[in-house]
């Protein structure tokens, strides 16, 4: 059954008749850069049609900000009963010092993936606008996000940069990163490179760096081999047991380029408990450089992510949504931190 008209128009009878969202329409007569157009020229042709007029009050009243944003932690598979990847709380002291400088409060709130955390804060006022970190699955997370959009919801997460993302991303250069440890690793006369994490759709910052691994195994001659790479997830036990199926496997091998410094930390373990020395027998390099990273013995060679730039792009990236301001992907250059795991 169609929407019955109001006696008095709305931008909701709008919404209806140009077949968009009711916050398109108000973007749309606001003159929003974020409409296209054309949409912009139908839904104005309408309201002359309908003989509509902005209430300039309630406009008002609706387009004032909390000037709050809330960041969204979620639930991740840990060892301990945190259940938040250690390298996003490294994370929070850039994001909180940016909205600080920007007098923004900020909003820190802990979510199940399965929870309808997306509802809640998409009709609510309690923010301007989500911060989001950490996800586990991303063919799971990925629903959620299009429904973030399909509320035009503002938003902004932490992930792989990619052509297909949905919504606005800020990420590090995973395929560098990628690169830089194979570089490294192929500099120490390394040649049989595995790779431990997860590299598929699951979880596209793994696989982004593994493809970066490959590429530069390809330009240097060496063949990759599926045989190398050992699914993992960013804990210490998944790690471990990923190194252990690697040494029962019998494939020869010279180096390990873990996903991350927790996957490494864990290989770490099982090749000193199978009598492999690092960096003599098998070189080691992770992702995070994570406080624990400088403390393990041998210290871990590992990819550093820019935490300050990190907050400062999802604060900046989230305000230029809420403000109406062109927005953009933006990706992070890794930097790669050499210590004694790769170095002979």
């Amino acid at each position: 059954m169609g929407r019955k008209p109001s006696s008095k128009p709305t931008s909701f009878d709008i919404a209806y008749l140009a077949g968009v969202s009711q916050p398109t329409v108000s973007r749309a007569l606001r003159g929003s850069r974020s409409v296209s157009l054309a949409t912009r020229e139908r839904i104005e042709a309408i309201a002359r049609e309908l003989n509509y007029s902005v209430d300039k009050n309630a406009s008002s009243l609706r387009s004032q900000r909390s000037n709050t944003i809330a960041l969204l932690f979620f639930e991740e598979q840990t060892p301990d009963e945190s259940k938040i990847n250690p390298f996003f709380l490294a994370m929070l002291g850039s994001i909180t010092r940016s909205c600080a400088n920007r007098g923004l409060d900020l909003l820190i709130s802990f979510q199940k993936m399965e929870d309808d955390w997306h509802v809640r804060y998409q009709d609510s006022h309690r923010a301007d606008g989500l911060i989001l970190l950490g996800y586990g699955d991303y063919t799971l997370y990925e629903k959620r996000l299009t429904e973030l959009v399909g509320h035009e919801t503002h938003f902004v997460r932490w992930g792989s940069v990619r052509a297909d993302n949905i919504g606005a991303t800020v990420g590090s250069d995973n395929v560098g990163a990628g690169r830089l440890a194979g570089e490294h690793l192929i500099a120490q006369g390394r040649r049989r490179i595995a790779f431990l994490g997860q590299a598929d759709d699951h979880y596209p910052e793994f696989a982004d760096r593994y493809r970066g691994l490959c590429d530069v195994l390809t330009e240097a001659g060496i063949a990759a081999d599926p045989a190398l790479q050992i699914n993992a997830i960013s804990y210490e036990d998944a790690g471990q047991r990923a190194a252990e199926q690697l040494l029962a496997s019998g494939a020869a091998f010279d180096a390990i380029f873990a996903a991350s410094d927790l996957i490494a930390i864990g290989a770490l373990r099982a090749l000193t408990t199978a009598g492999r020395t690092v960096p003599d027998d098998i070189a080691i390099v992770g992702f995070d450089d994570q406080p624990g990273a400088s403390m393990t013995n041998p210290p871990l060679t590992t990819l550093s992510q820019d935490l300050k730039g990190a907050g400062e792009l999802l604060v900046e990236t989230l305000l230029a949504q809420i403000e109406d301001r062109p927005v953009s992907n933006r990706t992070i250059p890794a930097r790669l931190i050499v210590r004694k795991s790769s170095c002979r």
